[in-house]
């Protein structure tokens, strides 16, 4: 028969056990998450935490950034991303699920102009860009490693126009900060994504660049090949559903391939 001692270490071991269990399973799971995806995902994780009870927490910034940060070992559960470049590129490295990946969704790219800005605009090849901007400055994100910023200048090479406002790009960490000096009338014009523009009312959508000018804007996911949270996947999943798809909807994304 087991002594007092005995009996008592066993029931501190399966306090602790099943404490632990209870931890687990209250982990908020960890998004690391495209900074153009803010608003409408705040809004989906809302309504996952109210269904699910389980809570999730979502680290924004450029899709480069958190593909670095992960790389470097960054505690997070899931990626998504803005194009598909850097998740491409964790996956090679071995730091992603590869059977968990999706693409989640899909988005347009517009000009926006800042507020008093009435320029009209029709975006073809060879418009006048640098007639509008004035020699005022056209926002952007960064356009050699921020998907915003990269669409953007492959959208401007593409229409023969970016040669003429090289010089005139006030480049920006991410897209919601391009978004912002054209908000504040700091830059005249900026490219951005629609959903972008759509949550602030202080910009004006002057055209929207056609979808044959640069590659299409996916928005992939994955789960991160370090994490132990098994609400991950259930999450990511989550992302994929009709109620989901359904918010994201509201908030000006497309499906992949375009469909509303």
């Amino acid at each position: 028969m087991p002594s007092r001692l005995s009996l008592l270490m066993i029931s501190l071991f399966v306090m602790m056990a099943s404490g632990l269990s209870v931890a687990a399973q209250s982990r908020p799971v960890t998004v690391f998450a495209a900074a153009s995806l803010k608003t409408a995902l705040d809004d989906v994780v809302e309504h996952y935490s109210n269904r699910t009870g389980k809570p999730v927490q979502v680290s924004y910034a450029a899709s480069s950034a958190l593909a670095r940060q992960i790389q470097y070992g960054a505690p997070a559960d899931i990626f998504i991303s803005a194009n598909t470049d850097w998740m491409d590129w964790l996956q090679q490295d071995g730091l992603l699920r590869d059977e968990t990946r999706v693409d989640l969704l899909s988005n347009r790219l517009v000009l926006i102009a800042a507020p008093g800005n009435d320029t009209q605009l029709k975006i073809a090849l060879n418009f006048d860009l640098a007639g509008a901007l004035d020699q005022s400055w056209l926002a952007m994100a960064l356009t050699n490693a921020v998907p915003a910023g990269i669409y953007g200048k492959a959208a401007l090479q593409s229409l023969g126009v970016w040669d003429d406002v090289k010089d005139h790009v006030a480049q920006s960490d991410n897209v919601r900060a391009a978004l912002i000096h054209v908000a504040t009338g700091e830059a005249s014009m900026g490219i951005v994504y629609a959903t972008d523009a759509g949550v602030d009312p202080r910009v004006r959508i002057v055209d929207v660049f056609p979808r044959d000018s640069h590659p299409e804007i996916l928005y992939p996911a994955a789960v991160v090949d370090d994490s132990s949270n098994p609400d991950a996947p259930l999450f990511l999943g989550f992302l994929s559903n009709p109620e989901a798809r359904q918010i994201f909807s509201e908030y000006g994304f497309d499906q992949p391939g375009g469909t509303p």
